[in-house]
């Protein structure tokens, strides 16, 4: 059986990679950061790695072996005072990686990079996930190449975050117009398309857009999370962009403040693509984005 080493195992899309993976027969070896051995709680199939993806050195032998290296090591929120930066964790650790793999004899790399990604982005964000990319493709490994819109499902950062505002605010602040496109993708799919990437040669060098089927503004958006969860619709209330950015500024480097200059910029900007060789390479059948918000509130609804 191919074993598979996968960074960022720990993370919410990480655990429904190693879940499709061992759908797939395959193998699983995680690197864990210490501390984080308890988020992989329910995979005792797996083996654990304790390592970091900055300080790759000791961890040759651990790869040695392995069919494929899964990439999925990111963050969306720096925390400078720590080093947790995007030059670290996007471009170093990726870079790290790819250096591992060739001392190792890993030929086979999927990546974990973010729809947006592009030479002379605005955004710090997709200027480092950009430069990882770049690494990537000078590797001379056999890449892939995923850049994910929105992924939502239990336990994510965004969908989540808004069903809790639904449910307890009168109001939910919108940011700006609320016309700003985002086409959500189900983690379950993205997970499948990683396990089913590194078995497939059709993936190799390619890049893909991993999105929902539809693009939705961000107000429709609110609107089927709200009848997912069997509400009639969501009150708004918009909040201008210039008072927020003004206030960003000032407090983004505080822990408990919610946005930072970054993630105003990517807002600003459409977050949607063209997915048809994402489904038609991978063999997956396009999810509608209600499908998923049925899936994932469900169960709210029955013990509602």
């Amino acid at each position: 059986m191919q074993r598979i080493f996968v960074t960022g195992g720990t993370g919410f899309v990480g655990k429904h990679v190693i879940r499709a993976l061992l759908g797939q027969g395959l193998l699983v070896r995680a690197l864990v950061r210490r501390g984080s051995e308890r988020d992989l709680q329910g995979f005792e199939s797996i083996e654990r790695v304790p390592g970091d993806v900055l300080a790759p050195e000791t961890l040759t032998a651990s790869v040695e072996g392995c069919a494929a290296i899964v990439h999925l090591v990111g963050i969306i929120r720096e925390r400078r005072s720590r080093g947790v930066t995007f030059e670290a964790l996007h471009t170093e650790a990726t870079r790290n990686m790819l250096g591992l793999a060739r001392a190792a004899g890993v030929r086979r790399f999927v990546h974990m990079s973010a729809l947006g990604t592009r030479p002379n982005a605005a955004a710090r964000y997709h200027q480092t996930k950009w430069a990882a990319e770049e690494a990537v493709r000078a590797s001379g490994l056999d890449w892939t190449i995923f850049r994910p819109s929105i992924i939502f499902g239990r336990g994510d950062e965004l969908v989540s975050m808004l069903a809790k505002m639904i449910r307890r605010l009168p109001v939910v602040p919108v940011l700006g117009t609320g016309r700003y496109r985002l086409q959500p993708i189900a983690v379950e799919q993205v997970g499948e398309a990683f396990a089913r990437a590194v078995r497939s040669n059709r993936s190799v060098g390619q890049v893909y857009t991993a999105a929902g089927p539809a693009d939705y503004p961000f107000l429709e958006i609110l609107s089927r999370i709200a009848r997912a969860m069997g509400r009639s619709g969501v009150r708004t209330v918009h909040v201008p962009l210039g008072p927020v950015r003004a206030a960003t500024s000032v407090f983004q480097a505080l822990p408990f403040y919610p946005l930072t200059l970054d993630q105003l910029t990517m807002l600003s900007e459409d977050n949607v693509g063209d997915p048809t060789g994402f489904y038609a390479d991978l063999g997956l059948r396009p999810e509608p984005f209600d499908v998923g918000l049925a899936r994932m509130f469900g169960a709210d609804r029955v013990a509602a």
